[in-house]
C-alpha cells in the first residue's frame, strides 16, 4: 500500500475533527476516489494484471481470502468509515456482490495503479481518474432513484469525499517511462498534475461534494520497492524522491486550497441559492490535506 499507518491516522484524525466539530448530523456516507491505497476490488472486475486477488492479500479477513483490497486486511477508508459509524468495509463500485443499498452509505471508485495523469492509468490498463468521475455520476443517478432527489442531494453534500492518489504518477510513470520526463522537468510535471487535481475538485464541487479530503504524497522514497531497488544507495530511502514528495505536497496545499476562478464562481452561486442546508458557506468547502 502507498500509505503508511501514520498517514492513516492523520487522515482519520482530520476527518473526526472535521465531522464532529463542524457537523451536527450523523455522516450519511463516505465516497472514495484514488489508487491501490483505497481500492477495495474494482480492479478485480476489469482486464488488468493490477489486481490483489491472491494471497497473502486478505489474510486477516474471515477465512483469510483475498478480497480485492491491496492489504492483508482493511484499508484506510474502511477504518474511517467504521470510525464515522458507518459499515466496516467501503465496497467497490464495480463489485457485483454489492448494490445501491450498500453504496448508499459508502462506495469506492478507486483503481490500483492510477494517478492524476491518464498516462499513468494506461501503463497497466486500469480505471483513469476521469472514468472514476463518470462512475460517480452514474452512482448519483442510482442514489437519487433509491433515496429520492432531496435525500440523495443531502447525502452527497454531507458525505466526506476521500481522494488518495499521486504516488504512481511518479514511481510508475515519470521515473520509469520516457514519455513524461521527455516532455516535462520534475517541477513542470508537478504543476501539470496539480492542474488536474484542481479541475477534478471543481468537478466534484459542481456535482455536490462539500467535504473533500485530498491526500498528499507519502515519503515515497522509503516505500519497500524503492529501497529494495536502491542498490547503489545501500537499500536506504531514495531521498531525492522524498524531496519531490514534499515539494509536491507544498504546491498542492497552496494551489488547490486557494479557490480557482471557477470554484469561486460556484461558491458565490451556492451563497445566492442558499444551496447547502446543513453547512455554512465558510464550511461548505473544506480541504483536509493529509500530508
Amino acid at each position: 500500500m502507498a500509505h503508511t499507518n501514520a498517514t492513516l491516522w492523520v487522515i482519520l484524525t482530520q476527518f473526526l475533527l472535521l465531522v464532529f466539530v463542524e457537523g451536527k448530523n450523523k455522516v450519511p456516507a463516505i465516497i472514495v476516489f484514488g489508487d491501490s491505497s483505497v481500492d477495495a476490488g474494482n480492479n478485480n472486475q476489469i482486464p488488468t494484471i493490477a489486481r490483489s486477488n491472491f494471497e497473502p492479500n486478505g489474510r486477516d479477513f474471515d477465512g483469510g481470502w483475498p478480497t480485492g483490497h491491496f492489504s492483508k486486511g482493511l484499508i484506510p477508508t474502511d477504518f474511517i468509515s467504521e470510525a464515522l459509524g458507518l459499515r466496516t468495509i467501503v465496497p467497490a463500485y464495480l463489485d457485483p456482490v454489492y448494490s445501491i443499498k450498500d453504496f448508499a452509505v459508502g462506495v469506492t471508485f478507486a483503481s490500483a495503479r492510477i494517478g492524476y495523469d491518464n498516462a499513468t492509468s494506461d501503463v497497466l490498463s486500469v480505471i483513469p481518474l476521469w472514468k472514476e468521475l463518470e462512475y460517480y455520476k452514474d452512482y448519483q443517478k442510482k442514489l437519487k432513484a433509491y433515496l429520492g432527489e432531496g435525500k440523495a442531494k443531502q447525502t452527497l453534500a454531507q458525505a466526506p469525499y476521500v481522494m488518495s492518489l499521486g504516488t504512481n504518477d511518479f514511481l510508475e510513470n515519470y521515473y520509469t517511462l520516457p514519455d513524461r520526463w521527455s516532455q516535462y522537468n520534475i517541477d513542470q510535471y508537478q504543476v501539470f498534475l496539480i492542474g488536474i487535481a484542481k479541475k477534478f475538485i471543481e468537478n466534484l464541487y459542481g456535482l455536490g461534494a462539500r467535504i473533500i479530503s485530498l491526500g498528499g504524497l507519502p515519503p515515497m522514497g522509503c516505500l519497500p520497492l524503492e529501497r529494495t531497488t536502491n542498490f547503489m544507495g545501500g537499500n536506504e530511502c531514495m531521498q531525492s524522491y522524498n524531496i519531490v514528495a514534499m515539494a509536491f505536497n507544498a504546491r498542492l496545499t497552496s494551489s488547490v486550497a486557494s479557490s480557482s476562478p471557477e470554484l469561486s464562481r460556484l461558491l458565490r452561486q451556492d451563497k445566492e441559492r442558499a444551496y447547502i442546508p446543513h453547512f455554512s458557506l465558510l464550511s461548505s468547502l473544506r480541504f483536509v490535506f493529509c500530508l
